[in-house]
């Protein structure tokens, strides 16, 4: 068993996006106790609730249709994310890694969120009228929370339209479709499409005053360490809420796989809403197995305790 402080900033700078658990390692060192399934039981730890902490993965974004490249299946034309997604994947070959998120941009900007991001977003705009306080924490790079209407938001691997110069460092919003013009029509995924081989100089560029430099999307690729800044800030959110839920994540890419089990271990409810049990469930108070649009609706309704305003 491994157990790992609650001092996320000061550790998990130095772990890196991507890791996963070991066969031989089962989670953090928390009480293994069968989680209940009751939602009457979790409906009495929400209406008590003043801080909940909501953390999210791929799973909640692919009830909406988003490709999540996680699995036997989870291919872009002959390669698995992990080998796009990287420094050294964009350094060997811009065009290719352009291609890939452009694809994933052009995905994105026909999908909507589901249920669960809108339970979500209604939750915590109900409840910051009652002087509650609903935090997201995601791990997803798709906008859906922020299409939803979610406020409090933390997305930790980055979004897809948001693009960062590799010269100058400048970071800004980015929704053109496509990207550029040498993209148009590029990005299929299909096996046997050949690479557009695009000119470097003519992929995304910095419009910076002067500075013309290639941007790369501002996201958190494997291999590359999370933004101390925004830890600092999930760091306090896990250190004083007083729920947490888990919902559409496989509890095994590190820093965030660390996230509830922490909380967990401090003796605050955590509820998981999965498709299926997570080398985590074990250390979580409940678990409600099933498609998260369905699953999550109803626990984040209002309760019968709450005033209305």
């Amino acid at each position: 068993m491994i157990f790992l402080p609650l001092h996320t900033r000061r550790l998990v700078t130095h772990v890196y996006c991507g890791l996963k658990l070991g066969s031989g390692q089962k989670g953090l060192n928390v009480e293994m106790t069968r989680p209940s399934s009751n939602l009457a039981e979790f409906r009495e730890a929400f209406a008590k609730a003043k801080h909940i902490a909501v953390i999210t993965g791929a799973g909640v974004s692919a009830e909406s249709g988003v490709p999540t490249f996680r699995g036997s299946g989870g291919f872009w034309r002959k390669w698995q994310a992990q080998h796009l997604a990287t420094p050294e994947a964009f350094a060997r070959n811009p065009s290719r890694v352009w291609e890939f998120y452009h694809y994933r941009r052009e995905v994105m900007l026909t999908k909507s969120p589901n249920p669960a991001h809108l339970a979500i977003a209604e939750c915590e705009s109900r409840l910051s009228k009652q002087g509650r306080r609903v935090v997201v924490i995601t791990q997803n790079i798709d906008e859906l929370h922020r299409k939803a209407g979610t406020r409090n938001l933390y997305e930790i691997h980055g979004s897809l339209f948001k693009t960062r110069c590799t010269t100058c460092g400048s970071v800004s919003e980015n929704y053109k479709s496509p990207v550029c013009p040498a993209l148009e029509g590029k990005g299929a995924p299909n096996a046997d499409v050949q690479d557009a081989a695009i000119p470097v100089e003519d992929l995304p560029r910095c419009e910076e005053k002067g500075c013309n430099g290639l941007l790369r999307p501002n996201v958190v690729w494997f291999g590359e360490t999370l933004d101390s800044n925004l830890l600092g800030d999930v760091e306090k959110e896990l250190e004083t809420c007083d729920l947490c839920l888990v919902v559409g994540t496989s509890s095994v890419v590190y820093p965030a796989a660390m996230f509830a089990p922490q909380v967990a271990a401090r003796g605050v409810p955590v509820a998981e809403f999965n498709m299926e049990s997570t080398p985590a469930t074990m250390g979580f108070t409940f678990h409600f197995q099933g498609p998260c649009g369905t699953t999550l609706p109803p626990a984040l309704a209002r309760h019968e305790s709450e005033l209305i305003s």
